[in-house]
């Protein structure tokens, strides 16, 4: 274990595992780099101090040009399947530069992303572009203090180098902090190479990393695979909860600790429509908002199917413990699912005419085109809507009827808007905004609206003057669309 002045905890415990799982290389040097953006808060938060560092330094070790000591940079392998097609893949465009410990014992995964060439790059080139790095950055940390589990963003490089994508961009490296990047696929790839002890080696190392409880028991692949469920059941619920669209749930993107990961071709939904898609590359809707919690349980089985092994011996037994465990996540998610919505509405109590209430809400805003963040706003008396929507007559009687159930089970008003008020954002990363940000920060080379945007972002649960700004809707008859990046 390895530590130094700036706080640098490493102890690189993956690398314990079989070779077959990573390849050690070193970041591919960059031309001139040049600090973009650095998280401060994030630092302070797992124990490094930067205070004696200045831009220049910064930029050296986010660039990979300059790794602390005591790293050591790997790629890992994984497989995956991407819309629904299997491949084999691995960390393409990143790499893992060690696994750092802060001083409550918590382990992070320092990983860059845009740092060249790997041994699975396959045809690519190994960079990332300044502009999605930056969105990746903005829409991490926005998810993070939207109370959604996520992986973090520290550093945005840019690189002094070009990537050709659709046009010349400028490039850039991205420092992620994860709990792990233990992924679906990684258990994919270790199956798929038909060793049992590599798959056995990464069950043992996941249990012992994230879930040391479960090591002691008699059951634990069973309770393995139950755990990651409960987590997955948790993080599709507050991706719905705020409207969030991931747009690339492949079995790579579904990490084992239940943190979002990969933030390419995602968005915030403005008008309320369960069929929203904003990747370019989603042309069957296989990823839209309405299809997350299925696609959630549709990787979960090709995790219990790389997990079958280590159940029984006897696949007939091992598939049918897999499917006992599988079998509840329906339920288990309408359970959750319908407990979120009664929070975003301050409902207390059960009654059996809760699930109507809902679904005749989002029916009201599915067909009246109804900003889903803001009409929960309206009902908080948060939001001051410029059109008529919500003056209309089917409205006003669905609003009575709320305020009749808030009214009931010896409930009030107040007690539902402090309620509300824990779950519901004021704003989000709106679409619009995010794009006029990045555009000033990678044309005009301005990172104000940037900075602005953060500001705002770090507290999307109070009011304050700026917050009607950024509530405004920029809604289009085009759909607006996201790309991967690659």
């Amino acid at each position: 274990m390895f530590r130094n002045k700036i706080g640098w905890k490493f102890d690189n415990t993956y690398l314990n595992l079989s070779g077959g799982m990573f390849s050690k290389i070193n970041p591919t040097p960059v031309k001139t780099p040049k600090l973009v953006l650095f998280n401060h808060f994030l630092s302070k938060e797992i124990d490094l101090d930067f205070s004696q560092i200045d831009n220049k330094e910064l930029a050296l070790i986010f660039s990979g040009n300059k790794l602390p000591d005591g790293s050591e940079s790997f790629a890992q392998a994984y497989a995956g399947h991407q819309f629904g097609h299997f491949t084999m893949l691995g960390d393409g465009r990143a790499l893992m530069i060690g696994e750092h410990i802060d001083k409550n014992n918590n382990r992070y995964d320092i990983q860059f992303k845009g740092s060249g060439k790997t041994p699975y790059s396959r045809s690519a080139d190994g960079r990332a572009a300044l502009g999605p790095m930056l969105r990746e950055y903005i829409i991490s940390e926005s998810m993070h203090y939207l109370g959604v589990p996520t992986t973090r963003s520290l550093a945005v490089i840019e690189t002094g180098e070009n990537v050709i994508r659709e046009s010349i961009l400028k490039g850039a490296v991205l420092t992620r902090v994860a709990s792990s990047h233990i992924r679906v696929g990684t258990f994919q790839y270790a199956f798929i190479s038909k060793n049992k002890n590599d798959l056995k080696n990464l069950f043992d190392y996941t249990i012992k990393r994230h879930y040391p409880k479960i090591e002691k028991s008699e059951t634990p692949v069973k309770d393995l695979l139950k755990v990651v469920l409960e987590k997955q059941i948790n993080l599709i619920c507050n991706w719905m909860r705020v409207g969030f669209i991931h747009g690339v749930m492949n079995t790579d993107n579904m990490t084992i600790s239940g943190e979002t990961i990969d933030y390419g071709p995602c968005a915030f939904m403005d008008k309320y429509n369960p069929a929203t898609v904003f990747s370019s590359i989603d042309h069957q809707g296989r990823y839209s908002y309405f299809n997350q919690p299925r696609i959630a349980l549709w990787n979960l089985e090709r995790f219990a199917e790389s997990l079958l092994p280590l159940i029984n011996n006897d696949s007939k037994e091992g598939i049918k413990v897999a499917k006992e465990v599988l079998e509840e996540f329906p339920e288990k998610y309408e359970k959750k699912s319908l407990e979120m919505m009664k929070k975003k509405l301050g409902i207390v109590g059960d009654d059996p005419k809760d699930k109507h209430l809902i679904s005749e809400l989002l029916l009201w805003m599915l067909q009246n085109k109804a900003d889903y963040t803001n009409t929960f706003c309206f009902l908080m008396n948060e939001y001051d809507p410029k059109n008529e929507i919500y003056k209309k007559k089917q409205f006003i009687l669905w609003k009575k009827k709320w305020e009749n159930r808030i009214n009931s089970n010896n409930s009030c008003l107040k007690k539902s808007l402090k309620i509300m008020r824990t779950v519901n954002p004021l704003v989000i990363p709106r679409n619009h905004l995010v794009e006029e940000a990045l555009n000033h920060a990678t044309e005009k080379n301005s990172l104000n609206k940037i900075n602005e945007l953060l500001k705002v972002l770090k507290d999307p649960y109070s009011s304050n003057s700026e917050t009607s700004k950024y509530q405004s809707t920029q809604f289009s008859e085009k759909n607006y669309v996201t790309y991967c990046g690659t």
